[in-house]
């Protein structure tokens, strides 16, 4: 039976879209489902800013009645500009082990950005830096955390097959925090903090963190973010809407701050509780019980694993060793909640700062991602 592929156009049709991801995983326990509103609101221009300065066409493939794949394509107008390149990505890319599925569906991405101008294919990536990007190539038996994309291993014989090649590699780490601040770093810090007249501020919540510093926790993570790949400038809607989904989830005992001697913000830190358990056990959705597990999740005071999400220091403090501050608050806090093991996001394998900042401890590079390129 032929595939045919259907363009979503409804809300019933995009609800069916998101929990095709789902259907396909359901027997896979390394598998993180999304929250299922997440998604929805992802697709929705009065919902999510990022579709002011993006295209997008979703589709599904279908034999006969059953679905058996599914995309995005996406031309991001802003990243395009940025960067100087006229590219349509895909995203969202989720298929059975049959290479016509695949084929047809990067096909029509394919087509769909030809005919809007476009010259090069780029994948699988998402509306901006924040969206999940990158195809998992090593650590399948490893389970994804809430941050990161978790797919079968026949997905990179397929890209391939199709022409992509690599364009850029992420990897993850699990790390193993030490019982106390090590010297070596408490000293930096003390001297990062004389030295560049810096000094670490704690926040209670979010209402506390948006009265003081508005969206300047966003602006530095835009100014920091500028050079990486794809890395698309974000609005002031952008930098509002993230705030807004983001802020909400945190437990501020893992936020850390540095100011300058001007109370600006110049550096900033982040971690969240692991809620991937929680999210299984829901299928990312909040009802009726998954409001229960996500809290329980959140609120935790003593847990196993923890996802470290983020570290954003301000370009004209880089390179000042603004990273001991962030450690020298953090060693005490993960140690009392008892945790034995951090899970990093994505990062470069070109980001040597970043790396080697975790990899002065204890750990092991166990996931990597790729995102590959293709003229079209």
């Amino acid at each position: 039976m032929a595939v045919e592929i259907r363009e979503i156009h409804t809300r019933r049709e995009l609800k069916r879209f998101i929990q095709f991801a789902n259907a396909l995983y359901a027997d896979n326990p390394c598998y993180c489902p999304p929250l299922f509103f997440d998604e929805m609101n992802c697709f929705n221009p009065e919902k999510n800013p990022a579709l002011e300065v993006s295209e997008f066409r979703l589709w599904m493939a279908y034999r006969g009645n059953k679905p058996v794949g599914r995309i995005a394509g996406i031309i991001n107008r802003r990243a395009n500009e940025k960067w100087g390149y006229r590219h349509v990505r895909f995203g969202w890319f989720d298929f059975i082990d049959d290479p016509e599925v695949s084929k047809a569906l990067l096909d029509t991405v394919a087509e769909w950005g030809k005919e809007h101008g476009m010259d090069g294919l780029n994948g699988p990536v998402g509306f901006t830096d924040f969206d999940h990007e990158g195809l998992l190539i090593e650590g399948f038996e490893y389970p994804a955390v809430m941050a990161s994309l978790y797919n079968y291993p026949y997905y990179e014989k397929h890209i391939e097959a199709y022409g992509l090649t690599k364009e850029a590699d992420w990897v993850e780490m699990r790390v193993f925090p030490p019982k106390e601040v090590p010297e070596r770093i408490r000293r930096i810090a003390q001297i990062v903090k004389e030295r560049s007249h810096v000094h670490v501020v704690k926040v209670k919540n979010s209402r506390e963190l948006v009265a003081r510093f508005g969206i300047e926790y966003m602006d530095v993570i835009d100014a920091a973010y500028q050079k990486l790949y794809n890395f698309q400038p974000m609005t002031v809607k952008q930098k509002n809407y993230y705030k807004d989904m983001y802020f909400q989830f945190l437990n501020f005992d893992f936020v850390t701050l540095v100011v300058n001697e001007k109370e600006e913000l110049v550096g900033v830190g982040l971690g969240m509780p692991d809620i991937a358990p929680a999210l299984r056990k829901s299928g990312g959705k909040l009802f009726p019980f998954g409001w229960y597990h996500l809290l329980k999740a959140l609120k935790a005071k003593q847990m196993d694993t923890f996802s470290f999400l983020l570290i954003a220091v301000r370009p004209d403090y880089q390179d000042n060793g603004i990273n001991a501050l962030f450690l020298d608050d953090q060693i005490p806090i993960i140690n009392q909640y008892g945790i034995r093991t951090l899970e990093t996001t994505s990062m470069l394998e070109t980001n040597t700062k970043v790396l080697s900042f975790f990899e002065q401890f204890d750990h092991k590079r166990h996931k990597r991602h790729r995102a590959y390129i293709k003229a079209i």
